[in-house]
């Protein structure tokens, strides 16, 4: 029955999507309440020397409004040769296109004009340089320094700098691709990827369940490939591909803990890729294919959670999509709260209690620094003006699992589990909204137990700012311990030495290095750096918290610190110590210098970010 629900789901996904509501996407150019693309075939060649994707994108087509005769498609610095449109002989004929002006953020609109309503058009092109999705690598900045590497980045709206498209979560398409590349390189994509393969007449892939836009992946480099387990497998530069297998060994654990609470696994098989440091999220949940960051990998496996976020986005996020960006905590928030289920099934409830508290904790400085409107999880506000209307995405991921959580305590497990498995299964590869799923759950677990979420209360969730009085807190019994520690050692009453920093895992540290920014003296900063080499922690979430509490303490770490922006490319790392070193003049002009070096090792995604906070912070 599962697999009938789930057979049913694929075969319908893209059929279902014509009831959502027309063209809501304001990321998006495209008409997509007039025609969807619902197969895309791409043939690329790479040029590093150019750093240049070229070829054609061919588009299936399925035409909604009966009178509509223009496609328009997303694009964003792509250099259009010719468009093509087939005839019902199957013959290839020239169309008329148009590039409308560019916006900085959202491109340009490529319209495509035909006579009749084709079923397949193809677009030639070529992609810029300093496409905002790709990032080439030369071979000085790889581990290896032998050859060149490139990798995408396409979440929330960079697709289009690289593949044109109907760039919206809204729109899902099947795809397959030929990529040529350099000999002695192997492609991978967000695909089924053979790991026999040789690359002889190009790499060839297909995704054989429907994806949006945000879920194309590639990357291009001298990789090596190592088994984990029968579905699932790690890609990695030579010398980190030892590394990522021992971090990796747990993934089929992970997957069967996440099938037996969401049901079975939709998409064959859970690779993985670790990228170069220049990668800028911590990991990103490319279908087939997940992406991560090398920061990740802290010899003991202790940062593993990471890899069950991503696996979780397979039911939340990738299955079942926020149909605009505007509902992304659909995706987020979801995915937070599956993470900690399958840490507890994995690791105990005692560490994934402290992971809540921490997420919790960190929610709550979040609040203190936002404005009140950037922490409600959705806006009533009209899908239309993104920068100003929707919620910190800081704030989606905790308070999201948070909610959910509330509503999972309430109702027990026994009736909770049931509902969410029944969301996923119900809306598998379709793209959905809030409102779809306050339906649902209203029809599917409120109706029956009107206790678990008064309606008031359900409001104050979704549309109020900040976290509601009714919000019950997480209090973990090591952490409560660790805090009595951690008073009596800011107070000068425990010695540095005491503290046994050195017997903590790393949500431990984590926790205590977020409570003491601020709050630490620069000298208690350097005796806790000297008892326990805290400056020098292989774990970077660590590194990165401490870090961040010496700049703030002015405790002189300029030496590593500088090493690790300059082999660091992940925002959540680069941001916030930047902006904090910019708050002194001598910071100022220090992060400066440092930027001006580490900046080409950056992907363009993180660029433009720090490149925002400088100019911010020159004015």
């Amino acid at each position: 029955m599962q697999t009938l629900t789930f057979l049913r789901a694929l075969g319908c996904a893209l059929l279902c999507q014509v009831t959502l509501a027309a063209h809501a996407d304001p990321l998006s150019y495209a008409r997509y309440d007039q025609v969807r693309t619902r197969d895309l075939q791409l043939d690329l060649k790479a040029d590093f020397k150019q750093k240049t994707l070229s070829g054609y994108a061919e588009l299936s087509l399925n035409w909604i409004d009966p009178a509509a005769r223009t496609l328009v498609l997303d694009t964003r610095d792509l250099s259009i040769a010719k468009v093509q449109v087939q005839d019902k002989r199957g013959a290839w004929q020239m169309a008329p296109y148009q590039l409308d002006k560019a916006d900085p953020e959202k491109g340009q609109a490529l319209r495509i004009t035909t006579t009749g309503q084709p079923g397949k058009v193809r677009v030639y092109y070529h992609t810029a340089p300093n496409a905002i999705a790709l990032q080439w690598l030369t071979p000085q900045q790889t581990m290896s320094g032998k050859l060149p590497f490139m990798f995408s980045q396409s979440q929330s709206i960079n697709a289009r700098s690289w593949v044109p498209s109907q760039d919206t979560p809204a729109v899902r398409f099947t795809y397959s691709a030929r990529i040529d590349a350099p000999a002695g390189m192997r492609v991978v994509m967000s695909a089924e990827n053979d790991e026999k393969a040789t690359g002889k007449g190009g790499w060839k892939f297909r995704m054989p369940q429907p994806i949006p836009s945000y879920l194309l992946a590639i990357a291009i480099g001298e990789l090596e490939v190592r088994k984990l387990g029968p579905r699932s497998a790690v890609y990695a530069e030579p010398p980190r591909i030892k590394a990522a297998e021992y971090e990796l060994a747990d993934t089929e654990k992970m997957i069967q803990a996440a099938e037996a609470l969401y049901g079975p696994y939709g998409w064959g098989r859970y690779d993985m890729i670790v990228l170069p440091p220049s990668f800028p999220y911590g990991g990103m949940e490319n279908p087939r294919l997940t992406f991560l960051t090398p920061t990740m990998i802290a010899g003991d496996r202790s940062l593993v959670d990471l890899i069950a976020h991503e696996l979780a986005h397979s039911w939340s996020g990738n299955l079942v999509t926020n149909a605009s960006w505007k509902h992304m905590w659909l995706n987020e928030g979801f995915t937070t709260y599956v993470t900690t289920r399958i840490v507890e099934q994995l690791y105990g409830s005692e560490v994934a209690q402290m992971g809540v508290q921490v997420d919790q904790e960190e929610l709550a400085a979040s609040i203190r620094e936002l404005p009140a409107a950037k922490t409600a999880l959705i806006t009533r506000d009209a899908d239309a003006n993104p920068a100003e209307t929707y919620t910190d995405d800081g704030i989606i991921y905790p308070k999201g699992a948070w909610f959910l959580a509330t509503m999972e305590r309430r109702a027990g497990r026994a009736v909770f589990d049931p509902f969410l498995r029944g969301w996923f299964d119900q809306h598998a590869f379709q793209s959905v909204t809030t409102e779809q799923f306050i339906t649902y759950l209203r029809k599917n677990l409120l109706a029956q137990h009107p206790d678990v979420m008064p309606a008031a209360e359900l409001d104050e969730w979704l549309y109020g700012t900040g976290v509601p009085a009714s919000a019950q807190r997480v209090v973990s019994p090591r952490l409560a311990l660790l805090d009595q520690h951690r008073d009596a050692w800011l107070k000068g009453e425990l010695a540095t030495k005491d503290l046994g920093m050195d017997k903590w895992i790393a949500i431990e540290s984590m926790h205590f290095l977020n409570d003491i920014n601020n709050k630490a003296s620069a000298a208690q900063l350097r005796e806790l750096d000297q008892v326990y080499g805290v400056g020098k922690s292989g774990n970077n979430e660590v590194a990165y918290r401490f870090y961040l509490a010496s700049v703030n303490a002015g405790y002189d770490v300029r030496q590593p610190l500088q090493a690790f922006l300059m082999s660091v490319g992940r925002q959540k790392f680069v941001v916030p110590l930047y902006s904090a070193l910019m708050k002194t003049p001598q910071g100022h002009a220090w992060a400066k210098d440092v930027y001006v070096k580490a900046r080409e090792r950056y992907h363009p995604v993180t660029q433009e970010s720090v490149d925002k906070l400088m100019a911010a912070q020159a004015h």
